[in-house]
């Protein structure tokens, strides 16, 4: 964590946001939970931030009465960029060092004391000759300005130090058309006449747009989904699944003394088939390493549960899933999805899982073609499950049928691979009592 910075006189502290240690360069400021005038203790919660899916709360590093809020609620803050100033009447003595001593960020070089708030990014002014040395900016800003063919050196950067960020870049692209960015909520103007012809009659268009800025977890969401796009070769496969005796298993367990109390949904059983199934077929819970050209098989699977939230997608991972019983199972699953939905998900939820499990049946959708999280090789995606006409003994029956897809990174898992694994979990749910010595 960044140490805070003494004015002159030592006595007013400068808190700058730390890195969280999720491999990000920025995070955005949810609210804050102090003003200025107030006192504040060590260790006490003066912020919360949202980043990689998760709202932090951040805690004071130093005692003190509130100088100046740096940041305002929906700002993004860049790692290592001041946030709030604390007058701290203890004397703050210097470490004994020769030099000062600075943060230095990935990216950014070392870190120069800030005593003003970020600035805003303006049109750059540099010279037309580049400096033969390297021009500060986040990872992210760099891979955009080069997707964009843009150089950097004729970007004026807003984070620490002037290093460049995403929005810098995304600030020097040339329009054809100024344009004032909308805020949330804000109305587009109808047209000249006022009125839309719908075909029927003229409509009063009160509000034809709405821009909403995306943020936080949705943020986050595109950055990842946009990354598995376009670096990962995907392929898909599916089976349709007669899950009949599954769902009678499910209903009979429902009535035992061992499950009572908990919610025992198809997911639980399905997860409990997939982690089944990934035992048998260990290739399919891998990781790419890309600096060194390997593939990373690991005998573990923290398993992710994709959860629809209000603020957006979340992947909770439940970990060390390949230990857990159905009964286990059903609690973790419960309590991860509740997690995410109240905004309590910390970082360590979120990251470090290694397969993902998506639930689209309960929207009524029969199937989907998910994308990989990066960093993981294969997604289950599973559908409703629907009473249909099925040939059941060569007989025409009523069953309980349910389709499973598979999407996979076919870097690390060829197509024979992705058949197996998904016939296996077809398999287990199927004839659910070849899962009983697992339970």
């Amino acid at each position: 964590m960044p140490e805070p910075a003494a004015d002159d006189d030592g006595h007013v502290l400068e808190f700058r946001l730390p890195d969280l240690g999720e491999g990000l360069a920025d995070g955005d400021l949810v609210s804050w939970a102090v003003a200025v005038g107030d006192t504040v203790e060590l260790n006490q919660t003066i912020a919360e931030v949202e980043t990689a899916k998760a709202v932090v709360a951040l805690p004071s590093p130093f005692s003190g009465v509130v100088v100046e809020l740096l940041a305002q609620p929906g700002d993004t803050v860049p790692v290592g960029a001041p946030l709030i100033r604390v007058r701290n009447d203890l004397e703050v003595s210097a470490p004994p060092t020769a030099e000062p001593r600075s943060n230095v960020l990935v990216g950014y070089g070392p870190e120069a004391e800030s005593t003003s708030r970020r600035r805003k990014a303006t049109p750059s002014m540099a010279s037309s000759t580049p400096s033969t040395h390297r021009a500060a900016a986040t990872p992210a800003a760099r891979n955009l300005a080069k997707e964009l063919g843009i150089d950097l050196w004729f970007v004026a950067g807003s984070g620490p130090e002037g290093a460049v960020t995403v929005d810098d870049v995304r600030s020097a692209v040339p329009v054809t058309q100024p344009r004032t960015p909308a805020r949330l909520g804000d109305v587009v103007p109808a047209p000249s006449n006022g009125h839309v012809t719908d075909g029927d009659g003229l409509i009063e268009p009160t509000a034809r747009e709405v821009r909403t800025p995306v943020s936080g977890i949705r943020k986050r969401t595109a950055a990842a989904m946009q990354a598995s796009s376009r670096t990962i070769p995907q392929a898909s496969t599916f089976v349709t699944v007669d899950c009949t005796a599954s769902m009678e298993l499910l209903d009979h367990l429902r009535t035992t003394t061992s499950f009572e109390g908990l919610t025992l949904t198809p997911l639980a059983l399905v997860a409990k088939a997939t982690l089944a199934a990934i035992a048998e077929y260990p290739g399919i819970n891998t990781a790419w390493d890309e600096q060194n050209q390997e593939i990373v098989t690991k005998h573990y699977v923290n398993l992710g549960i994709a959860v629809a939230s209000d603020r957006g997608l979340m992947v909770p991972n439940l970990k060390e899933a390949q230990s857990l019983s159905l009964r286990e199972l059903c609690r973790e699953i419960s309590w991860a999805a509740d997690t995410a939905r109240s905004g309590n998900a910390t970082p360590n939820d979120l990251r470090g899982g290694t397969f993902t499990l998506t639930n689209v049946g309960v929207f009524g959708v029969d199937s989907g073609v998910p994308l990989v999280n990066p960093g993981e090789a294969a997604i289950l995606c599973l559908g409703s499950i629907r009473k249909r006409p099925w040939v059941f003994r060569d007989e025409l029956a009523v069953r309980w049928v349910t389709t499973l897809g598979l999407s996979f990174d076919h870097r690390m898992v060829d197509g024979e691979l992705g058949a197996r694994f998904l016939a296996t979990t077809a398999g287990f749910l199927e004839d659910p009592l070849t899962l009983l010595s697992r339970i």
